[in-house]
């Protein structure tokens, strides 16, 4: 049978499949995606090694567990580092190091504590790591449930898969999914939440109002962006009660009931966020919660939060909201005072506002981004549709029959004004809350219109993009961290655009020690970014290197592998008040590199 006759076999089943699709077929389907994420994210975190913030939540989440107290990274809410922590407890071997100075003494000692507790206390640092992503995992995979049963409830079972096929092969979601952080929690907590609060509008009743409250409590306690929830819920409330009203006086007596119920929703969750909190500084010294608080808040934009948050570490009943909002303190004022980035060839302090266009334009698939346009030319079109039919007089009816696609587009707004006016620019993790809401945004408006005219061939372009994502990201397995699409040069050319997050972490590590063994290389100069211990995985081949030492002081001959965060840090251009040491690599670029592990560890032979 030829090639031909099999492709379009291939193609009439697809066809037959999406004109019969039951809800047996679909469930079935989705399960098997949900599969086939849960092996791939597993199957790609064996030879990853630890990232940088994974040093600070692992441990922290185990101290929590153990000690009841919170000393260690507050400005994070414990939950995704309490599961992460989970597994740890059947974990034979482990000690915690109580005695250490970084746990007595030192005011949030989060890295050198971490440091000390996986790779310097005779633990099972390998097992720990592991273990503790694999609830991280879970939890993408019930972020996948949900934007396969949000969309299916609103567009049908077709649309509810495409959501599904888009969400497993996005490499923001893969790439950060896997590991013990709070990105892919804070895309959980915004699309969960709101959810919820959506049922409770369109259904009102006690019910509702609980679930409502109780997911909108679990995503404060899974990071601190999700405060954003609140103004979100009351523009969402306000929306929905002026859409629905026939008359001023009705929209008055409306708005003041539905906001005492929002109000309802919001004592829910914070009750669940001081149940928890109280959990957590259960066994937290008073004295040093108290000297702890005054400490970190006293470097504040905003001094005048010293009082009020050292007064509430003093009162006993207020203790565990006290280093609530200590967290979301430290937090805004991370927020606004930015971080040190490289960009498009500069270094800079306090960010670019083209940022996070240009990251969120190279970092997801170009499939996503045609899909996305789509879309959107897809509801300018029904808006032009609905012009010419008297859309004015029926504006209200369209608004409240596509009011969860106005809430999805409402939060992409929302946070991407955030995170575009903010100066902290992490990468592209910082925009995953995003993506859930958008695939939404894609799936409800292309499923409808794949019918005719024209089906034959709208159903070949959607399953030509999609098989170009699939192709696309799996490509880059197991290194989703480093995915750039082909517009960048895919992730060979990442490192000219941006780095950290975006591709050098520190995962790859263990790969280095892999590529060493294999070369039977005796001793390696590193400059590494990352999380892990180097004398851990390297031993006695680790020969210490910092980027601004004089380049003569390496022997001739000799190896040095640099990670391609340090390295762009040293290559890029100082810029925006940034006043540290820059340039400094800049002489590696007579030289190519002999190898490069993972796309984020740079190997130079030195002649």
């Amino acid at each position: 049978m030829s090639y031909r006759v099999n492709l379009k076999i291939c193609f009439l089943t697809l066809i037959l499949t999406f004109e019969f699709m039951s809800n047996k077929l679909t469930n079935i389907i989705a399960i098997l995606l949900l599969a086939f994420v849960f092996i791939l994210t597993t199957a790609s975190i064996l030879d990853d090694s630890l990232t940088m913030d994974e040093l600070a939540h692992l441990p922290a989440g185990y101290s929590y567990l153990t000690q009841k107290d919170m000393r260690l990274n507050p400005e994070h809410p414990p939950l995704i580092k309490d599961l992460a922590a989970l597994p740890l407890l059947f974990v034979k071997g482990i000690s915690f190091p109580a005695d250490s100075s970084h746990w007595q003494k030192d005011v949030n000692g989060q890295w050198d504590f971490g440091n000390q507790f996986l790779f310097r206390s005779d633990n099972p640092a390998e097992k720990m790591i592991f273990w503790a992503r694999i609830p991280m995992i879970l939890v993408l995979l019930l972020l996948g449930f949900y934007v396969f049963k949000w969309v299916r409830e609103l567009a049908g079972s077709l649309a509810g898969l495409l959501a599904l096929f888009l969400f497993s092969f996005s490499p923001t979601l893969l790439a950060h999914g896997r590991l013990v952080t709070t990105d892919i929690a804070a895309a959980f907590g915004f699309f969960v939440a709101t959810y919820f609060f959506l049922k409770y509008l369109f259904n009102p009743g006690r019910k509702n109002l609980f679930f409502a409250g109780l997911a909108f409590g679990v995503a404060q306690l899974l990071k601190f962006s999700t405060f954003i929830l609140v103004p979100y819920f009351g523009l969402l409330l306000f929306l929905w009660v002026l859409i629905c009203s026939s008359g001023v006086k009705d929209f008055l007596r409306s708005f003041f009931r539905s906001a005492i119920c929002l109000g309802g929703i919001f004592v829910i969750g914070y009750v669940l966020v001081y149940g928890l909190y109280l959990f957590h500084v259960w066994n937290y010294p008073l004295e040093k919660q108290i000297s702890d608080t005054d400490f970190i808040i006293s470097s504040h934009p905003f001094r005048w939060l010293r009082e009020p948050l050292v007064w509430m570490a003093e009162t006993p009943l207020l203790r565990p909201m006290a280093q609530y909002f200590l967290g979301l303190a430290m937090v805004f004022q991370r927020g606004v005072g930015g971080n040190t980035t490289y960009f498009l060839g500069e270094i800079s302090a306090t960010g670019w506002k083209e940022y996070f266009p240009l990251v969120y334009l190279l970092k997801e698939p170009i499939s996503l981004h045609i899909l996305t346009l789509v879309s959107i030319f897809i509801g300018l079109w029904q808006i032009i549709k609905a012009a010419k039919n008297g859309f004015l007089q029926k504006f209200k009816e369209k608004l409240e029959h596509h009011f969860q696609e106005l809430a999805a587009f409402l939060f992409i707004l929302l946070y991407w004004l955030m995170s575009v006016s903010g100066n902290l620019n992490i990468g592209v993790r910082h925009l995953a809350p995003v993506i859930p809401f958008t695939i939404l945004l894609i799936s409800s408006a292309i499923a409808p219109r794949l019918v005719q005219p024209f089906r034959k061939l709208k159903i070949a372009l959607l399953v030509f993009l999609f098989v170009f994502q699939a192709l696309s990201v799996l490509w880059v397995f197991p290194s989703f961290l480093a995915y750039f699409n082909e517009l960048a040069g895919g992730p060979d050319k990442g490192y000219r655009y941006v780095a950290d997050s975006n591709l050098d972490w520190g995962q790859d590590l263990k790969r280095l020690k892999i590529w060493l063994d294999k070369n039977q290389i005796k001793e390696i100069y590193l400059d590494y970014f990352g999380g892990s211990d180097t004398r851990y995985y390297l031993g006695e081949k680790y020969r210490p290197w910092q980027g601004d030492r004089n380049s003569n002081q390496l022997p001739k001959g000799s190896y040095l592998a640099v990670s391609a965060t340090l390295l762009q840090s040293g290559r890029g251009a100082p810029t925006k008040g940034f006043n540290g040491p820059a340039g400094y690599y800049k002489w590696l670029d007579q030289y190519e590199p002999v190898a490069k592990i993972g796309h984020s560890i740079f190997i130079y032979k030195i002649e």
